[in-house]
């Protein structure tokens, strides 16, 4: 069969064809592949290639006999070329640090835009500055008076934005660790959720944060003068998720079980985005990564001038050009996939999890989905049809929390079985088991430069991972 050749279309990542369909050598090698695309594009840029959604890594004919069952060399075969991540990340292997601090347990931790500070909340009411450096306590931050639920980076990576039990909303000064301004209160019940105004869409008339309560509202606040802005009520039950996204518009996710879209400046509610049976837990839009990183251009490694001239090209560089989409999910088992500036009907459902979903999120090049879910499995899904790809299976308790390195190729999770594992994206394997917390894990975050993860949970300590 070596000398077998095969008719094969290059498609791009939205499935639009380069040029007619060639006639290659199944010995064809990814080099060869790459020389072809560069060849039809006229351009330098390195790309990976996948038939149907597995990765050419050697020859197209090993590819092709992965898939035997379901691809004939009789039709032309798709080719799917995608542009390659910036920098490749290394998988953690080892902890670096266990750090103690905390009193309580540990509700969340993650790493600012630029990867270079580090944030947790916890049950001792604190929020807490950690230094990367030499991976030891910086910062405490007192101001809650009760349990810090959630934490929000601003995509500056200037300011950190914290929500507790009470309803309370404190914004902090990570140089410093001092709280800046007053105390945002107005909530009745405990806020869950902050979203941060991406710094693309950002005006010179103000800073602004979205607070999502249990008191079925969203507020959305003026963090230089302290003030709220709008208040934004249509969700019959508590909020348990929000973004804000790209389009400068925030979406909404509920235990009323529907999704709602809102235009920030004047509270319109733009749409209502109903099919899940149960309390919409999570979502996640294929542009967070994007907004995440602001103005910091993970190709340069530097911070790029916080301008929001600088945060719209990194936003467009790095996922902002297409349609936006959201993956959402929820108590009924199902995710559902939609394009909300589009429609209020869903792409997809899609089904397969036996247990309430935990987390939902995308891939940073948006291609792909993992959803964390009680039946202590993650799976993974087609970001742009919704289509199942696999099934990580090694846990046994309920996954909590997921977190994707920027390269795309591997995933992290922290489960209730006390460890982290990181998988690999190309064989859907386990690529490493992390062990070392002695309580559930509860929260995972894998830094946006690539070089660090971190977990924390019911043991109060944070660990750091590093190759």
């Amino acid at each position: 069969m070596s000398d077998a050749k095969a008719f094969v279309r290059f498609v791009n990542s939205d499935g639009v064809d380069t040029g007619a369909p060639l006639e290659v050598p199944l010995q064809t090698s990814v080099d060869q592949l790459q020389v072809i695309v560069n060849a039809l594009l006229s351009s330098a840029d390195k790309y990976q290639f996948h038939v149907s959604e597995l990765e050419v890594t050697e020859t197209l004919e090993k590819t092709l006999k992965l898939q035997s069952d379901t691809i004939s060399t009789e039709n032309a075969i798709e080719i799917r070329y995608e542009p390659q991540a910036v920098f490749k990340v290394r998988a953690v292997t080892r902890c670096s640090s266990t750090v103690p601090g905390h009193a309580e347990a540990l509700i969340n931790a993650s790493f600012s835009p630029d990867g270079t500070q580090l944030a947790s909340g916890s049950g001792d009411a604190s929020v807490r500055f950690w230094d990367l450096t030499t991976e030891s306590p910086l910062h405490v931050c007192k101001g809650h008076k009760q349990w810090v639920l959630v934490t929000s980076w601003h995509p500056s990576g200037h300011l950190l934005a914290s929500g507790c039990k009470k309803g309370d909303v404190c914004v902090w000064d990570p140089a410093t660790g001092k709280q800046k301004g007053k105390v945002l209160g107005g909530h009745k019940k405990y806020v869950g959720t902050l979203a941060w105004q991406p710094l693309h869409c950002a005006t010179d008339n103000g800073c602004y944060l979205a607070s999502g309560s249990k008191d079925n509202t969203i507020k959305v606040w003026e963090v230089t003068r302290g003030l709220c802005t709008v208040t934004l009520s249509s969700h019959t039950q508590g909020v348990t998720a929000i973004r804000w996204s790209g389009d400068d518009l925030i979406y909404s996710a509920s235990q009323d079980r529907t999704i709602k879209v809102w235009r920030p400046k004047d509270g319109v509610l733009c749409r209502t985005l109903q099919g899940h049976a149960h309390w919409v837990n999570t979502m996640a839009l294929s542009t967070d990564y994007a907004i995440r990183i602001g103005s910091w251009d993970p190709s340069l490694q530097g911070r790029g001038n916080p301008s929001t001239g600088d945060a719209l090209s990194v936003y467009k560089k790095y996922g902002g050009s297409g349609e936006e989409h959201m993956v959402s999910g929820s108590d009924d088992f199902t995710l559902f996939l939609w394009c909300p500036t589009k429609s209020n009907k869903p792409i997809c459902r899609m089904t397969g999890h036996q247990q309430l979903i935990n987390q939902v999120m995308f891939s940073p090049d948006s291609r792909r989905v993992a959803s964390a879910s009680f039946d202590k499995s993650v799976k993974v899904w087609d970001g742009r049809t919704g289509k199942y790809i696999s099934t990580l299976r090694g846990h046994v308790k309920a996954v909590y929390q997921i977190s994707w390195s920027a390269d795309n190729k591997m995933l992290v999770s922290g489960s209730s079985d006390s460890t982290v594992k990181v998988w690999c994206m190309r064989t859907f394997s386990l690529l490493q088991d992390l062990p070392g917390h002695s309580d559930e894990v509860y929260t995972v975050d894998w830094s946006p430069c690539g070089s660090r993860v971190v977990s924390g949970g019911k043991d109060k300590v944070l660990k750091i991972w590093r190759s």
